[in-house]
């Protein structure tokens, strides 16, 4: 017998849009993007099917960019790795909160558990709980074949063709834009982007180079004296 809280992550109506529709914001800048590391992996000296291949089993936007100068320096493969690793280590802190959404065990669990991007994990927790494994999936998938074919674009430009790429690197800037005002829209309290702004305030006003790290812990340790707050609040007001 199913459990209420396992049909509602079966209920096929867990959305009012499609997938597609879902991940169409993610297309607009994962394509462009994806197609800039394409061309610039291949002008780096990189063979396009690597670049394709990166982009399918890696899938990591911002550690893939950072292969390129490593590739082209020739770093060994355990350094690549490992700066992969330490760049994309905060995804660990997106898996936990989703840890109660995503299925028990099989090829699905471990399909979203690789699959969640930022942005992927931005559309993911804008959804609501009732939402379907399968909708679920197919966002990660559909994001994940956004930045597959514009890498396979890229790839191909630059390996035929010199073509100034210059201003797409404003994309992922506009894209996150997007993503934060859905964020905020789902949202009882305006508390977590103001904790963010200021966070990254303080931070770029203490050490500029290494602003976005400082405020990512500022932000994290806000979030959890603020849930610690709550869970007393609400402890105190359920004994009286």
């Amino acid at each position: 017998m199913m459990t209420n809280s396992t049909k509602s992550k079966l209920d096929p109506a867990g959305t009012r849009y499609s997938a597609l529709a879902l991940t169409a914001p993610v297309a607009m800048g994962y394509i462009p993007l994806g197609t800039v590391f394409g061309f610039l992996f291949v002008q780096a000296g990189g063979d396009g099917w690597l670049a394709v291949l990166a982009s399918l089993f890696v899938f990591a936007g911002a550690a893939q960019y950072m292969m390129i100068p490593m590739i082209a320096a020739g770093s060994s493969a355990g350094t690549i790795a490992l700066a992969t690793l330490i760049v994309n280590l905060r995804h660990a802190f997106y898996g936990l909160s989703l840890l109660d959404r995503l299925p028990r065990a099989g090829w699905l669990r471990w399909y979203l558990v690789f699959g969640l991007t930022d942005e992927t994990y931005s559309v993911l927790t804008t959804m609501p709980e009732s939402t379907s494994l399968r909708q679920m999936a197919w966002v990660a998938l559909l994001n994940h074949a956004w930045w597959v074919t514009g890498t396979a674009i890229g790839a191909t430009i630059g390996a035929r063709a010199q073509v100034p790429l210059a201003g797409l690197d404003f994309v992922l800037a506009a894209l996150f834009a997007v993503l934060a005002v859905e964020q905020w829209r789902t949202r009882m309290s305006p508390a977590p982007l103001w904790i963010a702004l200021a966070a990254y305030g303080v931070a770029y006003s203490l050490a500029p180079t290494h602003a976005l790290v400082i405020a990512i812990v500022l932000s994290t340790a806000a979030g959890i004296v603020w849930q610690a707050r709550s869970a007393t609040a609400a402890t105190e007001a359920r004994d009286d």
